[in-house]
């Protein structure tokens, strides 16, 4: 007979091994982030402001799957270090925008290295990587909002 908790055990979720995963590469991170002065939520931003230079508040809360008062503190410091600056939109004074400064963009030059470091630790084969990014991508594009 089947064990009517069997949904209960650990085993049988998929939230305890994402969960625990993600633990493990953001420990990882973490050594490689504090060269650099960033919170891993700083650098993700600061990678979509590589990619951009320039975006509205909302974009990067969709881009990042924050909501926009998670933003607020990060926003601030980063500014306070000088890798951001932040202003009103001229079309739209509601609209808050946030561009790369000079210092930010050499940032990016420092930055190369964190990837590069854990690209080389093989966790994964180069398809079994390709696989697991693409799933990931695809749970965070579902709706979750039911």
């Amino acid at each position: 007979m089947e064990n009517e908790y069997e949904l209960l055990l650990l085993s049988s979720q998929i939230c305890f091994p994402t969960y625990a995963v993600c633990n493990k590469i953001l420990r990882r991170y973490q050594p490689l982030l504090k060269k650099l002065d960033l919170t891993y939520t700083q650098y993700v931003t600061m990678m979509v402001l590589w990619e951009k230079e320039k975006i509205h508040e909302k974009d990067l809360v969709s881009a990042l799957y924050l909501k926009a008062n998670t933003l607020t503190d990060l926003l601030r410091k980063l500014k306070s270090k000088g890798y951001i600056d932040l202003y009103k939109d001229e079309a739209d004074k509601r609209n808050l925008v946030i561009a790369l400064t000079e210092k930010g963009k050499l940032l990016k030059k420092r930055a190369i290295d964190v990837p590069k470091t854990l690209a080389e630790e093989h966790w994964l084969s180069d398809e079994e990587f390709k696989q697991f990014k693409t799933l990931l991508f695809k749970l965070l594009k579902g709706d979750w909002e039911k």
